[in-house]
């Protein structure tokens, strides 16, 4: 995203074809002098399909191809020019490119908005301007420059770049780290075929939005993996994930910067503002993108999903192991990323008996035992009993040893039995010979995958399976339209904004009337300036009943010792009002007290809490959880987006571990999930409605039992300076 505009639309395919699918580049800064960034960047596009020019008034010729002066002097425009000058001189060469009509520039040189100092992010705005003007798609500054394996364009300045195979595959890496991002790159050595390698930079105009957006268009990309470490503005990002998302690209994101050194470096590194790590979550989620936490094994996963197509079942796979320990290891890592193993069908039992001696095991992880190895036509009727199981999504194949007379007579099997059935045929190397015999045959394959960790190959199994259950999905959810009253939004606006400029927050009164103007039920109270206006209101609710200190410059009432529960006669009132009055007091003395409230006491139930905040990047999250007091410890929760229907409700509330309480665990009432997930929906409405307003909310307890669900106390916070006292 550029500073210029951080909230434009990302660009589209077309705008970037020039840019990134070049049929003309010339290189400004072109050279004869070895491993000098011009030097690197003509040698990098030795095999390019395209023309290639270099622009330096020392030279007729460099690294082969014709040189000219200026970019004026070129017999053609470039498509795309590659600025491989110093810092002082990308202004003027970028006015050059203007003038001359270039679609796109890549721009290596540092010392732009990155260094953080007034001078520097001054000059990259400039660029901005004068590319946005002219219409030129810029990459970078400070940046390592792309790939478009299938036109051979190196255009970058990677060093050996120029010795790679250039193998094209229909998986696309996307990297805001440009040398990270290279070590992915490097995956062609050991045979994987990558379409497109997109480096940011600094993102001044071009960013992974963009990049995303183009590949989601691209036809001859399958899948997008990237590695994500912020953006500046969240709508971009939803816009270009959406897209990729409909298209049916399954986009895989590996997310930077989610410690707090992390962050630091990130921001020194890229210029780039990480955010909340939840809401970043949130987001990917929504957007139908595949979160993965760990960089290796990121391109295996892509991988996998550009060559495994759509599930056929759903159901589960199978586990095809001739070590008994394998098959244990295949069990353990499916059960802890929750992929199902189906027992075998019939007819694949009655071919595997006549296949395995009785030492084995016909099962599912089945232990062929290495009697099957020994000849090809027994491994193979293995192979084909598993493929014509209908259960079966996948089959799974763990790799003990690695040697020419297993490893690497197996694999190739392995690809053949891939193309001829169709079904995903997945390798897991459990040896420590990482790329040993056969193992380039399944890292080159169009069907077959490798993996080398099970951990990564159930997780990857487990987000395919979730992956096109979601695709499935989106057609058949339909989440109804707003459930709140418009006049809640009017209501809620007012009041926020009718506060006081010093007062932090509403009264808890005033926040849980505006709540359930919203339609969410909270529990009934009544507000009393004296104790015996507090016990009048204790006896018209009715006992047993809480008592609570009412200041607007308190907002954690218990810490202020502004607290009594179950509270169950006039007398206790009294005493309950004359105690707090003396604790708070002593605790705040200078705060104003408008009196207590005097509130009913809800039956025993299960807690959860609601919360929300605003995220720079994504704006309101609605968040829910267990544990009422216990929350951060406990941290069971979900996040979401706001504003949302009851579809995504119930799905916050069934991913949360503790969900069983709330289906009447051990013979306790289950709770009505259609009122909890209503309720969830109204408060995220409210969230969305007041998002420009607010800091954050906190509704803690929700006490949900067989009678509904019903919020205790509420707390919210307004955008603005200050605290309590």
């Amino acid at each position: 995203m550029g500073v210029m505009d951080a909230t434009r639309s990302v660009y589209s395919h077309e705008e970037m074809r020039r840019l990134i699918a070049p049929e003309v580049v010339a290189v400004v800064g072109a050279s004869n002098t070895p491993a000098s960034f011009g030097e690197r960047t003509l040698s990098n596009l030795g095999r390019f399909t395209g023309r290639v020019y270099g622009v330096n008034p020392k030279y007729g010729e460099t690294m082969g191809h014709p040189c000219f002066p200026s970019l004026e002097d070129l017999p053609e425009v470039p498509d795309c020019v590659i600025v491989a000058v110093a810092a002082r001189f990308v202004e003027a060469t970028l006015a050059e490119c203007a003038e001359r009509g270039v679609g796109g520039a890549v721009i290596y040189a540092s010392g732009f908005d990155e260094v953080g100092t007034p001078e520097g992010k001054a000059a990259q705005a400039r660029l901005v301007a004068q590319a946005r003007e002219a219409g030129i798609r810029l990459v970078g500054p400070n940046c390592i420059g792309l790939v478009n394996t299938h036109l051979k364009a190196g255009l970058n300045f990677m060093p050996g770049f120029h010795k790679m195979d250039m193998l094209t595959g229909p998986v696309s890496l996307v990297s805001q780290s440009g040398a990270l991002g290279y070590t992915m790159y490097q995956g062609m050595e050991r045979g994987v075929g990558i379409g497109h390698y997109l480096a940011a930079g600094n993102s001044a105009d071009v960013d992974v939005c963009d990049y995303i957006s183009y590949l989601a268009d691209d036809p001859e990309t399958k899948v997008i993996a990237c590695l994500f470490e912020g953006v500046k503005n969240g709508e971009r990002f939803l816009q270009a994930a959406d897209r990729a998302f409909a298209n049916g690209k399954p986009l895989l994101l590996y997310k930077m910067g989610t410690s707090e050194v992390s962050k630091q470096t990130a921001l020194s590194h890229t210029g780039t503002l990480v955010g909340s790590n939840e809401a970043y979550l949130a987001a990917f989620r929504q957007a139908g993108a595949v979160s993965v936490d760990h960089l290796d094994g990121l391109l295996e996963m892509a991988n996998f999903f550009a060559r495994s197509g759509e599930p056929r079942s759903g159901k589960g796979v199978g586990v095809m192991a001739t070590s008994g320990g394998a098959a244990v290891v295949m069990a353990d890592k499916a059960e802890q990323h929750g992929v199902a193993l189906p027992p075998l069908g019939e007819d694949t039992a009655k071919a595997l008996q006549g296949l395995v001696p009785g030492f084995g095991s016909v099962a599912n992880p089945a232990d062929l035992t290495a009697e099957v190895l020994k000849t090809k036509e027994t491994f193979v009727g293995c192979f084909e009993a598993f493929a014509a199981d209908p259960s079966f999504d996948a089959l799974i194949v763990p790799l003990v040893f690695a040697n020419p007379e297993s490893s690497g007579a197996r694999t190739p099997v392995m690809s053949e039995i891939a193309k001829r059935t169709g079904l995903p045929i997945v390798g897991v190397w459990l040896n420590d010979w990482l790329e040993g015999p056969g193992s380039r045959i399944l890292d080159a394959d169009d069907r077959a995958s490798i993996f080398r960790s099970s951990d990564h190959c159930f997780e990857a199994i487990a987000a395919w399976q979730a992956w096109h259950a979601k695709r499935r999905e989106a057609g058949a959810k339909k989440e109804a339209g707003r459930i709140s009253p418009l006049a809640a939004r009017d209501g809620a606006r007012a009041l926020i904004e009718g506060l006081p400029a010093d007062q932090r927050s509403p009264d808890e009164i005033q926040a849980k009337q505006l709540l359930s103007d919203y339609g969410v039920r909270c529990s009934r109270e009544v507000l009393a300036g004296t104790s015996e206006a507090a016990a009048a209101a204790a006896d018209d609710i009715g006992y047993p009943v809480a008592i609570k200190i009412v200041s607007p410059d308190i907002l954690h009432k218990t810490e202020a010792g502004g607290v009594r529960l179950g509270v169950v006669d006039s007398g206790g009132v009294a005493e309950a009002f004359r105690s707090i009055m003396e604790a708070v007091g002593a605790s705040r003395p200078q705060a104003s007290i408008d009196g207590v409230v005097v509130q009913e006491m809800i039956g025993a139930g299960v807690e959860l809490m609601l919360g929300a905040r605003v995220d720079a990047q994504f704006g309101p999250l609605v968040v829910v959880g267990f544990g009422g007091m216990l929350v951060e410890i406990l941290k069971d929760t979900a996040t979401s987006l706001a504003p949302f229907g009851a579809y995504e409700a119930r799905r916050m509330l069934t991913s949360l571990r503790g969900f069983p309480l709330l289906t009447g665990y051990r013979g306790s009432a289950p709770a009505d999930l259609d009122v909890l997930a209503d309720l969830l929906a109204r408060f995220s409405e409210f969230v969305a409605d007041t998002d420009d307003l607010i800091e954050e909310v906190d509704v803690n307890p929700v006490i949900v039992n067989a009678s509904g669900a019903v919020c205790v106390d509420a707390l919210i916070v307004k955008t603005c300076s200050g605290g309590e006292e």
